[in-house]
């Protein structure tokens, strides 16, 4: 294979080199030749074992594109790849196969990295997707989630997971590492703090993401999260072991950086690194980053530690490195071919896949009388105002994109010659002020800075408790301290000096734009970090494509409708499940330049079946004169079940293209595992026999369809 290490000419040929072995014996003999120290070696990101000619699979961050921006400790340069919208942007596009099809470049763009000799780098276990739930908006690290659905998530964690590992039956292109087991959605004081629910709301909540991208996309790895579950840290929880090891068969579990040292440190667990470091090997944990080695020598040498406890750790592992074929013969590895030639994040199907994703991903929040799209000609003149006007903001876990398309840049470039497109960064001395009286139309873009500031320096100062300069801002190690948006301010100045303006949200999460919803005419909301984000953005806005995007979390219209930021039983409030009040936008919310109408809502069965599905059938119509993009979502409500259930739990929807005019009969199977509930006497999720009400419609707001069904 390009870019692997091989053994000399002159060594015979090891039993674990031989392909048609079963994996396990291949595995054994290749233990059986590994010295303790290359034992204990690649229990850290290096799983190669030179000596033997094993390559290393390496690791790369990878939420939302391969992340290789260079200045490492080797001072090796940025490498370009592409880079999608952040998750929630992904998310919002309702649409899994598209989020395959980005997985799918990011894991080829990995492959050719690795083969390719130029590069010098091993980096196919790929570090996401990101599996948590965005369970409080005002979680600093929310930009990485998909939403705060767990079918919703788990539905994109398995999409995203397959597109990495690509279609062949038998080899992965990259593997998935998914961040972070689990329960960790609080960044102020994370390395101390303790996530306190019940074993329900683990089974039901919690952990269906990951479960859903371990069992439907055969993902088999996993990062532990810094927090405490019920007061037990997740690197040395016993669920490690019984449930992620142990019941869903995941192969590589990980240490997040430093989390061995915060079990002494933070956790007050253990008193000595070397007890941290043993627990952790116990608990499960194969794949350490932090200091390990010299503490592991002394616990094989004292006995505290067996090689059959590093042989189990490394057979787990290296089930990782056959996957990727990295010890088979390249003529049977379809993926060996992706090295050299033109670099792929240059080429139309790496940007074609780019671009689809951006346009996607944009919501449409408002639009009243029919403020958007824009009409060039009936323009002469644009304002384009507002300190994201005229970059790309990048976060923590982005990486160097091979170009980037401002909407300023993208505005002007769609508006054509014929209309003059004038910038002011801020109102300063009056320059937004002006520029948006002087012009037809103002377009005001605002939003978060993903990294908190002007610059990524200070990361983990103070443990990661200091917050941001913006107190509405966050990212990880800052938690919101309120929803406010302070840029709405430059909303109102130009709103005031142009009656004709468009309010541009580029945000990680929701803000509390109360006052925007109800004064400005046109709102449009889209993530951070596409390298397409104005063009995309200039096509929404010119009607060269109709937005569909939908939002994937309930944007709250008040701090006072949610509870306490540590209170992780969502059933005090939380998520659209259980949310009390009126938000000011429901969970799955999104406009379109036209019409739907759903109708004719039916199922193929008279009953659920508690083993086996219904297929739901709703017919949807474009009666508007645009071509778009409609999301039918299918709920269920839980009539008559004998314990708290939630209020709305979306079980299904699709992402369908309509032209006007058209009608199209949608299916969408409903599992009923998906109905299961945690039986804390059985120790057992359980499809309970009741009645439900399935329902469908637009957003879990909007749901004109509904049929009762019994669960039998």
């Amino acid at each position: 294979m390009t870019g692997a290490a091989t053994p000399p000419p002159s060594s015979p040929t090891p039993l674990f080199r031989n392909a048609d072995l079963p994996a396990e014996q291949r595995i054994d003999n290749l233990l059986s030749l590994m010295t303790i120290d290359e034992k204990i070696d690649a229990l850290s990101t290096n799983s190669g074992v030179p000596r033997l000619g094993v390559p290393n699979f390496g690791s790369s961050e990878g939420i939302h594109g391969v992340v290789q921006r260079g200045a490492d400790k080797r001072h090796r340069d940025p490498i370009p790849t592409t880079q999608f919208p952040q998750p929630p942007g992904m998310g919002a596009s309702w649409d899994p196969a598209l989020v395959r099809q980005a997985g799918g470049v990011e894991g080829y763009e990995a492959r050719y990295i690795t083969q390719t000799p130029r590069y010098d780098r091993q980096i196919l276990m790929l570090w996401g997707p990101q599996a948590d739930l965005a369970r409080d908006p005002r979680w600093g690290r929310s930009e990485e989630v998909y939403g705060e659905d767990p079918f919703f998530n788990g539905t994109m964690t398995t999409a995203f997971s397959r597109g990495l590992e690509g279609d062949d039956p038998t080899y992965w292109q990259a593997a998935p590492l998914l961040k972070h087991f689990l329960a960790n959605s609080n960044e102020d004081k994370r390395t101390s703090t303790s996530s306190n629910f019940d074993d329900r709301l683990f089974w039901e909540y919690y952990s269906v993401p990951f479960r859903m991208a371990f069992q439907n996309a055969g993902a088999s790895g996993v990062m532990a999260s810094y927090n405490a579950w019920n007061g037990t840290p997740m690197a040395i929880n016993p669920v490690l072991r019984s449930v992620v090891i142990g019941q869903w068969g995941v192969n590589v579990v990980s240490s997040d950086g430093g989390a061995v040292k915060l079990l002494v440190t933070a956790h007050k667990r253990f008193a000595t690194q070397k007890e941290a470091v043993v627990a952790t090997l116990k608990a499960g944990i194969n794949q350490y980053l932090d200091t390990y080695k010299d503490e592991m020598h002394e616990a094989v040498k004292d006995g505290t530690v067996t090689v059959a406890d590093l042989d189990e750790a490394l057979r787990r592992k290296f089930r990782t490195t056959l996957k990727l074929g990295l010890l088979d013969p390249p003529e049977r590895v379809p993926y060996t071919t992706i090295h050299d030639g033109p670099a792929p994040w240059d080429g139309a199907r790496d940007q074609a896949v780019s671009k689809r994703m951006a346009l996607e991903s944009i919501v449409l929040l408002k639009n009243a009388a029919n403020a958007l799209p824009l009409r060039r000609d009936r323009l002469k003149s644009i304002a384009v105002i507002g300190p994201l006007a005229d970059s790309v903001h990048w976060d923590w876990y982005g990486g160097h994109p091979p170009y980037a398309t401002t909407p300023l840049q993208g505005i002007r470039e769609a508006a054509g010659p014929g209309v003059k497109v004038s910038y002011a960064a801020d109102d300063r001395d009056g320059g937004a002020t002006a520029a948006a009286k002087a012009a037809d139309v103002a377009v005001v873009v605002v939003g978060n800075d993903p990294t908190c500031g002007p610059n990524m320096a200070n990361e983990w100062d103070d443990s990661g408790t200091k917050p941001c300069a913006d107190p509405g801002d966050g990212r990880e190690g800052r938690d919101r301290v309120t929803l406010t948006l302070a840029q709405e301010d430059l909303v109102k100045r130009v709103k005031a000096a142009n009656p004709h303006t468009v309010m541009v949200l580029v945000s990680s999460f929701p803000y509390t734009i109360d006052w925007s919803q109800r004064n400005v005419p046109a709102i449009v909301q889209m993530a951070h970090a596409s390298q397409d984000e104005g063009w995309a953005l200039s096509r929404v806005l010119f009607g060269d494509y109709n937005p569909g995007g939908h939002t994937i979390v309930t944007w709250p219209a008040s701090m006072d409708q949610l509870p306490p930021m540590m209170d992780y039983d969502i059933r005090h409030g939380r998520t659209y499940m259980y949310f009390r009040g009126k938000p000011l936008y429901p969970f799955g919310f999104g406009l379109s330049y036209t019409r739907f109408r759903f109708s004719h809502l039916r199922t193929d069965k008279p009953a659920l079946p508690r083993d086996g599905q219904v297929d739901v059938s709703i017919d949807v119509t474009n009666s508007g004169r645009r071509a778009g993009d409609a999301v039918p979502q299918i709920y269920v409500r839980h009539l008559d079940s004998h314990l708290q259930r939630p209020a709305l739990q979306l079980v299904g929807f699709s992402r369908i293209h309509l032209a006007p005019g058209e009608t199209r009969t949608v299916h969408i199977p409903v599992q009923a595992s998906t109905l299961a509930y945690w039986d804390e006497a059985k120790k057992a999720l359980v499809v309970e026999p009741e009645h439900v009400e399935i329902v469908a419609g637009s957003s879990s707001a909007d749901l004109p369809l509904a049929q009762k069904l019994p669960v039998s």
